[in-house]
């Protein structure tokens, strides 16, 4: 058995047992539609790493594949972890873990994370076993895009202001101080006080204020995927949302309404920590929440 670096000719191999991962679920995997990207030099520093079980033609016997991606300098990020079914418990996702840690530490990173959705139990006990702790969880809010949005409170985006309130807030406490990535989909990181100024410097950054700044959020990226039902649909990403009271969560959901309708997305997601008095503000706010949460796990490599 050999851990090594995925290559353009085991890509068919990697398709053959990623392709149905989550086929039971109504769903399809992503890695065949990113692979080359993922083996691609980028901006980010990244190593993707497959288990070679040493067959006569190698990409041909392709056991298992993993990325880890550097989002700072002491952040680490893990990301698709998959095992061919014919191989799955006999430890070759602990050896190809244990290879990525030893290449995110190489790259000076302190802490490295991965998510989770909390109904994939058994990518749960695989990532505990395998190196990795409880993290923080959050819930995905989708506010409707609307241009009519009137926020009750004034809206501002003092990116001084935000940090502020993020510092001082639960919520950062709930969320580990996390937010999405501005580079990486669907993946993690600190967030800064350099991000929220970023932020402002775009016209990204939303600030309500009645005496006293009360919530702020920020949008992320916007993207377009094409769904086989709905055409092109284009997504705008808000990379997390804090608040005081109620009233600052209605006017930054209007706030986020507004936005989107701005730059022309169908549709919202809103990065909230979970917890029965946010998700219930949200409710209040007249806006879905996704059903379940989805967890981040982490692993101290310092």
């Amino acid at each position: 058995m050999e851990v090594r670096p995925a290559r353009p000719e085991d890509y068919d191999a990697v398709a053959e047992f990623t392709r149905d991962t989550w086929s039971d679920r109504g769903g399809s995997d992503y890695i065949h539609d990113i692979y080359h990207q993922w083996i691609e030099p980028g901006e980010a520093e990244q190593a993707t790493l497959l288990v070679d079980m040493g067959a006569e033609t190698p990409s041909d016997d392709v056991a298992a594949i993993a990325q880890m991606v550097m989002l700072s300098e002491y952040e680490a990020w893990a990301q698709g972890m998959r095992v061919a079914p014919d191989y799955r418990e006999q430890g070759i996702a602990t050896q190809l873990t244990h290879a990525l840690f030893d290449w995110a530490r190489e790259q000076g990173a302190r802490r490295v994370r991965n998510m989770i959705f909390s109904w994939n139990v058994p990518s749960l006990a695989n990532s505990r076993h395998v190196g990795f702790d409880p993290g923080m969880e959050f819930r995905w809010a989708t506010p409707e895009p609307d241009a009519d949005a009137d926020p009750a409170l004034e809206v501002t985006a003092d990116a001084d202001a935000a940090w502020a309130l993020w510092t001082g807030s639960e919520m950062r406490t709930a969320l580990s101080g996390l937010a999405l990535d501005p580079t990486e989909s669907w993946a993690v990181s600190e967030l800064t006080r350099s991000k929220l100024h970023d932020a402002a410097a775009d016209d990204r950054l939303f600030v309500v204020a009645d005496d006293r700044v009360t919530g702020f959020t920020y949008r992320n990226r916007t993207y377009s995927r094409e769904l086989e039902d709905d055409g092109e649909v284009t997504w705008a990403e808000y990379a997390v949302a804090a608040w005081d009271d109620t009233d600052a969560c209605r006017a930054l959901v209007d706030a986020i309404r507004r936005d989107a309708a701005s730059v022309g997305a169908d549709r919202t997601r809103v990065l909230i920590p979970e917890g029965v008095e946010w998700v219930s503000d949200v409710s209040v706010a007249r806006c879905d929440v996704a059903e379940q949460p989805t967890f981040v796990m982490e692993a101290d490599l310092s």
